[in-house]
Order: C-alpha cells, then sequence, then structure tokens
C-alpha cells in the first residue's frame, strides 16, 4: 500500500490557497484551449476570494487574486488576465524602508501628540482661544498622567511640565482647577457574571436547605389520626 505524506508531495507556493486550488492551477496550466482555460480560471479566482474574505479588505483585491494565480503556477500560466502578468523579477524587489520618527519626547507619558498641540497653540495670538487650548491641553495631559501612572497628580505637576514644554510661552494661574480625572481598571465584565451566577445559584441552594429544615405538615385526612 502507497501512503502519500506531505514530505513527498510538491512545495506548496502559497499554503494559505491550499494543495487543490494548486493542483486546479496546475490542471488549467495543462488544458490546451486557452477558452476553456480563461473559464476555469475565473472559477479558481472566486474559489481563493472564497477561502481568503480578508483580502476584501485590500485595495484592488482582484488584481492580488490574480497575481497569486499566477505565482502559484510559477508563472506558467497563458490565460487572458484583466491585469498584467507579474514575473519572477517582481517578486524579488524589496518596498522602500519606512523610516522610524526619531525625534526625543521629554515626557513619555504625555506622548508626541501633547508637544505637537503645544507648538499650535503657541502659534494662536488671539487670547480668549489660546487660553481655551491651554486649558484643554492641561486637562488632556492630566488624564494621559492618570492613565499611565495609575495614581493621583496635582495640579502644580501638570501647570509645571505645561510651563517646561512650551519654554515658558504658556502658563496657567497656580490657582487653577483641572478636571478631576481618576483611574478606573477595566471591568472584567465575564468576571462579574460569573459571580452573578455564583450568587444567584448560592441563594437557591440556600432556599433548598430552608425548604428542608421545615418540619412537615401534618395529614389531616389520615384516618389513622383521628380521635
Amino acid at each position: 500500500m502507497n501512503f502519500d505524506y506531505n514530505t513527498t508531495r510538491n512545495e506548496l507556493i502559497l499554503a494559505e490557497y491550499g494543495r487543490n486550488v494548486q493542483n486546479m492551477v496546475k490542471y488549467i496550466c495543462e488544458l490546451p484551449d486557452l477558452e476553456e482555460r480563461n473559464k476555469y480560471a475565473q472559477a479558481v479566482i472566486d474559489l481563493m476570494g472564497f477561502l481568503n474574505p480578508h483580502l476584501r479588505d485590500v485595495a484592488d483585491f482582484k488584481h492580488k487574486l490574480w497575481d497569486h494565480l499566477h505565482i502559484i503556477s510559477g508563472y506558467k500560466i497563458e490565460v487572458d488576465s484583466p491585469y498584467p502578468k507579474p514575473t519572477p523579477e517582481m517578486a524579488l524587489v524589496k518596498p522602500a524602508h519606512i523610516g522610524y520618527p526619531q525625534k526625543r519626547i521629554t515626557y513619555k507619558h504625555y506622548g508626541k501628540t501633547v508637544e505637537v498641540l503645544i507648538e499650535r497653540a503657541k502659534a494662536v495670538d488671539e487670547p480668549e482661544r489660546r487660553a481655551a487650548m491651554v486649558q484643554g491641553i492641561a486637562n488632556f495631559m492630566k488624564m494621559a498622567y492618570v492613565t499611565w501612572n495609575k495614581d493621583s497628580v496635582a495640579d502644580e505637576t501638570i501647570i509645571k511640565n505645561l510651563r517646561e514644554l512650551s519654554g515658558g510661552q504658556l502658563q496657567l494661574d497656580e490657582n487653577v482647577n483641572l478636571n478631576k480625572v481618576e483611574f478606573r481598571p477595566p471591568v472584567n465584565r465575564a468576571a462579574t457574571n460569573n459571580n452573578r451566577g455564583r450568587s444567584n445559584s448560592n441563594n437557591n441552594n440556600k432556599g433548598r436547605q430552608n425548604n428542608n429544615n421545615r418540619p412537615p405538615r401534618s395529614n389531616n385526612n389520615n384516618p389513622k389520626q383521628r380521635h
């Protein structure tokens, strides 16, 4: 008896489509009629899209499916594709390197966004609008501080940090009251529901125990108890 193991099979070119799709593509390559190849190729394209629905979120996913069809065939399939046929050389092209920001963040718990907001507030000349922006930035800084440090923070600390980050150009009064922010740990709803279920079951058990402790009712209809 001959067993068919994966180690004896041909290597999967794109494993996310499976071996059946690869066998179908191989069968299409061997068909002599172009019209028949086109018909079966379209069917395989629809199947590939069904097997990988996440590709629908990719821009121009149909183009990607046709490229994958050519790749699975080893660039040997001859069909009328609605898109330019890819070449093996295109697969060797490396994407451009994405540069990462190397800017230093003074206070990481505030983030880079606060520094950007401070720079924009410094460019505002209208006093009332500028004061409103500074107040909003300070409230955001307090919220960010409490979120990352999980502790309360004095308004004086926020005012001091705001002055440092703005180079002394943005200031708040020392007696200003910022929005009160408290850190609240996330609620585990699953655990809460389980505890509710346990409390309900405990109440039911207590009710059953109380019923079991009650004395038996007397049966007045029993003729042996009549005198």
